[in-house]
């Protein structure tokens, strides 16, 4: 089998605060080729995109891929939507998911897997605030507890 090498290059984590992600999905992108040397250097931003299914083609909006220096006049627009590289049952099954109530498609991260750009994408519900602040509440005990024992150990 082939060596994976994955070099992940740009990842949303306010996604893991604003959703729970219930499961994730790797898709290709259809992009220039300016837009695959700007990844390369790292300059995407997936902060504020999401996914949205369209005549049964699924696209991402919102993701900034910052224009390539040497590009000129090959550079398209940096916020354009893009369109997403899935089979067709897998849209099928998105689709299906995406029509309950509450559910959304959320970018998690850009890799670049084996010389293609890759995204994983996020089947995902929104929190509401009180999950929210549960989750910070979690955290900031997980925190306290490891600093407790981390003191008891070293006295």
């Amino acid at each position: 089998m082939k060596d994976e090498n994955i070099k992940v290059v740009a990842t949303n984590r306010k996604a893991r605060h604003e959703y729970f992600i219930e499961d994730t999905i790797e898709a290709g992108l259809v992009l220039t080729g300016t837009e695959v040397k700007s990844i390369r250097q790292g300059r995407v931003n997936v902060k504020e995109s999401y996914a949205a299914i369209e005549n049964e083609e699924v696209f991402v909006y919102g993701m900034h891929i910052s224009p390539y220096e040497q590009g000129n006049v090959y550079n398209v627009d940096p916020l354009r939507k893009r369109k997403l590289l899935l089979h067709k049952r897998e849209i099928r099954k998105l689709s299906s998911i995406v029509m309950q109530k509450g559910y959304t498609l959320v970018p998690l991260r850009i890799y670049i897997k084996n010389g293609l750009v890759k995204l994983e994408l996020a089947i995902a519900k929104g929190k509401k605030l009180y999950d929210k602040r549960e989750d910070i509440a979690k955290r900031d005990a997980e925190r306290r507890m490891r600093q407790h024992l981390s003191e008891k150990y070293r006295a």
